[in-house]
């Protein structure tokens, strides 16, 4: 059965982007989906150190620090699809998402190493919800690094609230966050397992 990973990206462990990750996981499940919620702040995870940087053959997965991130990209690598649900720290998600994202470029890079990125052909949907601006911001910055990763985000993919009052008493963004999961399951059900990327398209084109 396919399965999406629900990334709670926020310290307030039942706070706002928790309870709408909640929401777009149970939307989720209507479509014949397992789903698995974590919260990003019960595990450690150290900053990148930039091997990529210095030699691609090192950055690969697993990465070789030797922290939480390893055991969160194994989730990863299971599920079809990801749904990040995150709050917004000046117009960007929160350092410690970040550090994942950072990490996770030991799944896109091998493309370098095995010739397909792991994250290619994976659902990603975004959910950002902050009480002043930066929320779509934040939200975009996250679709788009995954997308240059390889994965996939569906039409309504992305949900964002930028309000002091609650996002759980605003109809709108709570169906938003409900049709993100429902779209990321929709698109899971839907997408072919193909490869997409191709390396050596140039080589083609002689």
């Amino acid at each position: 059965m396919r399965k999406i990973l629900g990334i709670n990206s926020s310290p307030h462990l039942n706070g706002q982007a928790s309870k709408l990750l909640d929401i777009s996981l149970k939307a989720a499940s209507l479509y014949n989906i397992v789903t698995e919620k974590i919260d990003l702040y019960l595990y450690r995870i150290e900053p990148c150190i930039g091997c990529v940087s210095r030699d691609q053959n090192l950055c690969r997965f697993p990465c070789i620090i030797r922290d939480d991130a390893n055991k969160i990209m194994a989730k990863i690598l299971e599920s079809d699809g990801l749904i990040f649900s995150t709050p917004v720290y000046w117009y960007s998600p929160p350092g410690h998402l970040k550090n994942l994202i950072d990490r996770m470029t030991a799944l896109e890079n091998m493309i370098e190493i095995e010739g397909r990125s792991l994250l290619e052909g994976k659902v990603v949907g975004v959910i950002a919800v902050g009480n002043d601006s930066g929320a779509y911001s934040t939200a975009s910055q996250i679709a788009s690094t995954l997308v240059t990763m390889g994965a996939v985000v569906p039409p309504w993919g992305i949900a964002f609230y930028a309000r002091p009052e609650s996002a759980l008493s605003n109809k709108n963004i709570l169906e938003d966050a409900a049709n993100v999961g429902l779209v990321v399951a929709k698109m899971i059900n839907v997408l072919e397992k193909i490869e997409w990327y191709d390396p050596k398209i140039l080589s083609r084109l002689k």
